[in-house]
C-alpha cells in the first residue's frame, strides 16, 4: 500500500467534500451538529480558494482530507477528516506531520484546530499530535501546537539510543535537557545514546533509586549530570544535592521535568516522548511492522542558546 499527500485547491472541492461528509456523518450525534455537515461543493471551494487543502491518497483513492487556513501567525486545520476504514492506521497521524512541514516552510509558528468536548477521543488524538488546550468556549475547544519543534520518529529502542547519540554533538557545557514521557517511553535509553556521543563513563541506569548520577567524561569533554525531578518534589532541591561537579560544566538531563522546566535554565532542550498508538508507524511507512514499539520524540528548543542551532538533521 502506498499513502501520498496532494497539495489541492478549488479543483478538488467534490473529492475533499466527499471524504469529509462520510467521516464527520459516523461521528455521534452532536448538538449543535458539527458545522462540517453543512458545507456544500460550493463553500469548499469558496474554502480552498484560499491556501488549499491537502489529500491524503491511499493507493490512488481519497482516505484524507483537510482545509489550511493560514490566520496571522498560525496554520489553522480546517475540516479535518479520515474516512472511518481507514482510522486507526495512521493516516491522520501522518497528515497532521505533513501539514507542519508546509506550515513550517511557510515560516508560521503553530498549528491550530477546533475540536469538540463531547469527543474525547478526538481530544486524545489530538493531544497525542503535540497539540495543547488554549481556551475553551463550551462545547468547542481551541488547541495549539508549536511549530518550532522538531519531530523524531523512533521506531524501537535502537533507534531512540542512534537519536541520544546523534544529539549529542549539538550540547555542550551548560546545556539542560528537559525530558517527560510515561513509564517505559524510552527516557532512560535516549539518554544512554546521550551518554555514548559524549562519551562518559559509567552505566546509565533509570535514576528512579538514586536522585541524580554523575558520569565523569572519557574524552575531556563535558560531564552527564543524569537527574530524577520526579523524587526531587521540586527544582529547587537540585542545588541542595551536593553533586561532585558544577552543573556550568555539565550537560544536564532531567527526567520527569515537565512542569519544572521553566526554573531550570533560561535556555533548554524540552523532550517529550510519546508512546505511538500501534497504527502511528513512522512517515515512511503505512503501518509500524509487527512487533515494532514506535515512539514519536518532540524536542522543543527554548532560550537565546539555541538560537540559530539546526537540530533538522536530528
Amino acid at each position: 500500500m502506498t499513502l501520498v499527500f496532494e497539495r489541492v485547491g478549488p479543483e478538488a472541492a467534490a473529492e475533499v467534500l466527499g471524504v469529509v461528509r462520510v467521516a464527520f456523518s459516523a461521528r455521534p450525534p452532536l448538538d449543535p451538529p458539527a458545522d462540517a455537515l453543512a458545507e456544500t461543493e460550493g463553500s469548499m471551494k469558496e474554502r480552498l480558494a484560499g491556501f488549499g487543502g491537502l489529500l491524503a491518497r491511499l493507493d490512488g483513492a481519497a482516505v484524507g482530507a483537510v482545509v489550511m487556513d493560514p490566520v496571522d501567525a498560525t496554520m489553522w486545520l480546517r475540516r479535518f477528516a479520515v474516512l472511518p476504514d481507514q482510522q486507526g492506521h495512521g493516516v491522520a497521524h501522518k497528515m497532521v506531520t505533513y501539514a507542519a512541514g508546509i506550515a513550517r516552510a511557510q515560516g508560521l509558528d503553530d498549528l491550530a484546530v477546533i475540536a469538540r468536548e463531547e469527543l474525547p477521543e478526538t481530544l486524545r488524538f489530538w493531544e497525542r499530535q503535540g497539540f495543547r488546550e488554549i481556551s475553551r468556549e463550551s462545547p468547542a475547544v481551541r488547541l495549539h501546537r508549536p511549530l518550532n519543534e522538531h519531530v523524531v520518529e523512533a521506531l524501537d529502542a535502537e533507534a531512540m539510543f542512534e537519536l541520544g547519540h546523534r544529539l549529542a554533538v549539538h550540547v555542550t557545557n551548560g546545556d539542560v535537557l528537559v525530558l517527560s514521557g510515561g513509564l517505559g517511553a524510552g527516557k532512560t535509553t535516549f539518554t544512554k545514546g546521550l551518554g555514548a556521543g559524549l562519551g562518559v563513563r559509567g552505566e546509565i541506569t533509570s535514576p528512579t533509586f538514586v536522585i541524580a548520577r554523575v558520569h565523569p567524561s572519557t574524552v575531556g569533554g563535558p560531564e552527564l549530570v543524569h537527574v530524577d525531578a520526579y523524587r526531587l518534589g521540586g527544582i529547587d532541591e537540585l542545588d541542595d544535592l551536593d553533586l561532585d561537579t558544577d552543573l556550568d560544566d555539565a550537560v544536564t538531563v532531567v527526567e520527569w521535568g515537565e512542569g519544572l522546566a521553566e526554573g531550570l535554565s533560561e535556555s533548554r532542550l524540552e523532550i517529550r516522548i510519546v508512546r505511538a498508538e500501534a497504527d502511528e508507524a513512522p512517515l515512511d511507512l503505512v503501518e509500524a511492522p509487527d512487533g515494532a514499539d514506535p515512539r514519536r520524540v518532540e524536542i522543543v528548543p527554548v532560550g537565546p542558546r539555541w538560537h540559530g542551532v539546526d537540530l533538522s538533521a536530528l
